[in-house]
């Protein structure tokens, strides 16, 4: 085997420094992201529009900005051709533009919590089976045990709020899809060696166009109230929680199983839920307290497992590459 190829064999079984930057990645992602309900909670109140208009602004700008970081820092890797990387990206596109824009409708329909939990609730379930049917992933008994730990501290958080919109639940659910989606294309896609912004600038692109119609069915400016406040607002979202956010969320996806990924990210319903009683002023109930406790839990715990789990992985890179290399 080259060098080259012994890079590869390390790459793609990342040791324990690459495991805690991405577990890193994913945090800061996570806290980044659970801003985003009470963000476009306080749009709604701003203004009239709809999600789908606000999800193509933050798709939108999100790709201006990063495609212009990726002008300014020129090119880091040699052109590849798309066959056979195209799937992967026009499927990230997708499932971006369903998992953003039902979450913001989901926002609309049921409120910030509700919208949040069950989004990030159901999206580990849904990622564990799709990671183990597509990418022959196994959680191990450390992991299972987090993530029925997350489901339990989901099921308190939830079952503490009397109202669930149907509605908003089922839109909850389509998001939960489209974020399992991304997850485990940016992990195949990782695994490629894909660039995290190409995945990245691809996603926000092909959901910026997914999304257009539907924006401009639905009124694609601010109508009314404060639209000053509102473009403030949308343009947070695609500054800190998009072109911050999602390459360190690809880059995080890159080094860690799709599972712990998806499961880590339940750091945003927990600064969610803070935030909903520091800024949207709801009420902090026992259940709140109780089930953000229990997830918080289950995400050290799964960031210890995989920590631990990169060790061995580390080892036998090591020892192949010392035999390529007599």
């Amino acid at each position: 085997m080259s060098a080259s190829g012994a890079a590869t064999v390390i790459e793609a079984h990342p040791g324990p420094g690459s495991a805690r930057r991405g577990l890193a990645f994913l945090t800061v992602t996570g806290l980044a992201w659970g801003t985003t309900g009470a963000a476009a909670d306080l749009i709604y109140a701003a203004t009239d529009i709809g999600p789908a208009a606000v999800s193509f602004w933050r798709h939108l700008g999100g790709l201006v900005l990063l495609g212009a970081f990726c002008v300014a820092r020129g090119p880091r890797a040699p052109r590849r051709p798309l066959r056979g990387r195209l799937g992967h990206l026009l499927g990230a596109g997708f499932g971006m533009a369903v998992f953003q824009t039902a979450y913001f409708a989901s926002v609309e329909a049921t409120g910030v919590a509700v919208a949040t939990l069950l989004t990030l609730g159901s999206g580990p379930v849904l990622t564990a089976f799709g990671a183990r049917l597509a990418l022959g992933e196994r959680l191990g008994r450390g992991g299972l045990l987090a993530v029925a730990g997350a489901v339990v501290g989901l099921a308190v958080l939830v079952g503490g709020d009397a109202s669930v919109d149907p509605a908003g639940a089922a839109l909850a659910l389509l998001s939960a899809a489209g974020y399992a989606a991304v997850t485990l294309l940016g992990r195949s896609a990782g695994q490629r060696g894909e660039d995290p912004f190409t995945i990245t600038l691809w996603s926000f692109g092909v959901g910026a166009a997914v999304l257009l119609v539907p924006a401009l069915l639905e009124g694609l400016l601010p109508r009314g109230g404060d639209p000053v406040r509102a473009w403030a607002l949308m343009a947070y979202l695609a500054v800190f929680t998009t072109a911050l956010a999602y390459p360190l969320y690809f880059a995080g996806a890159a080094r860690v199983r799709a599972a712990t990924a998806s499961v880590m990210m339940l750091i945003e319903p927990v600064t969610a839920a803070v935030l909903a009683v520091a800024v949207l002023g709801e009420p902090l109930t026992a259940a709140a307290v109780a089930g953000s406790l229990i997830l918080l839990a289950s995400i050290t715990a799964l960031a210890a497992a995989e920590s631990r789990g990169a060790r061995p992985r580390e080892a036998r890179s090591q020892g192949a590459q010392a035999q390529d290399a007599r």
